[in-house]
């Protein structure tokens, strides 16, 4: 069994997704405003690189069936009907619809794992969810890789903290750390650190910083509320559905 952690997307190999289970995380906020759009109604969120190829493909898939949203440097994408943040993302504004995303770094990180067998959106927002995702894997003796998204092709802390989570679910309260890379060792550290509070590392990261400097708090504390936006996000085919959730046996 492995599970690995890496703190950023950037250089990840074809082999080193092929046949894991992976958790893709951008708390802050692409993961987050994923899971509210799949919670409020949205068809699909299709997750691109660039502005112009949102553009393109709402052009391709019919604007009366899409909605552009996005930011660059936490602001929203000028000509987008909406920007990256959870609280945009109303039934009103997305149900029913496929929404086009692109993101400073979460769409990315989607983007880079497209090749994966499984691919879930891991975020506070769904936490309980994800939790018992990934310790199911982990029970089956799964390959696992949890992908941070990072801010600006480098670690960030919001990620790592919600990484750390991730493994420790996988843990099942489990002493033994064979299988982790140390990424998740030290993730599992930060969670040591900042205890079970979703808010603080959140707040204290530089995304947080900078997201509280643009009067985006309320942001924050959306992404930081566990279970809100209780939806099984899937990522295959290029998009991302909200899964169907099995009942409690």
């Amino acid at each position: 069994m492995t599970l690995d952690v890496v703190l950023t997307p950037v250089g990840l190999a074809p082999a080193e997704i092929h046949g894991r289970a992976v958790f893709v995380i951008d708390i802050l906020r692409a993961g987050t405003t994923i899971c509210a759009a799949l919670a409020n109604g949205a068809r699909a969120v299709v997750p691109v690189a660039s502005t112009e190829e949102a553009l393109r493909l709402t052009q391709t898939l019919g604007p009366e069936e899409t909605v552009l949203a996005g930011e660059r440097d936490c602001l929203r994408i000028p000509g987008f009907a909406l920007g990256n943040s959870p609280r945009e993302m109303t039934p009103e504004a997305v149900g029913g619809r496929t929404v086009v995303l692109t993101t400073t770094n979460g769409t990315g990180a989607l983007l880079a794992v497209a090749g994966a067998a499984t691919v879930h959106v891991a975020a506070a927002v769904n936490f309980s969810l994800m939790a018992e995702r990934i310790r199911e894997a982990w029970a089956r003796g799964q390959p696992i890789l949890v992908v941070c998204a990072g801010r600006a092709q480098r670690f960030a802390l919001d990620d790592g903290y919600t990484a750390g989570r991730l493994v420790e679910a996988a843990l099942a309260g489990r002493r033994g750390r064979k299988g982790l890379n140390d990424a998740a060792l030290a993730t599992l550290d930060l969670v040591r650190r900042y205890g079970r509070r979703w808010d603080r590392p959140l707040a204290r990261s530089q995304g947080g910083r900078d997201l509280a400097a643009l009067g985006l708090e309320a942001d924050i504390v959306s992404a930081a509320t566990q279970d809100a936006w209780p939806v099984l996000a899937r990522y295959a085919e290029r998009r991302v559905t909200a899964a169907p959730v099995r009942p409690p046996a």
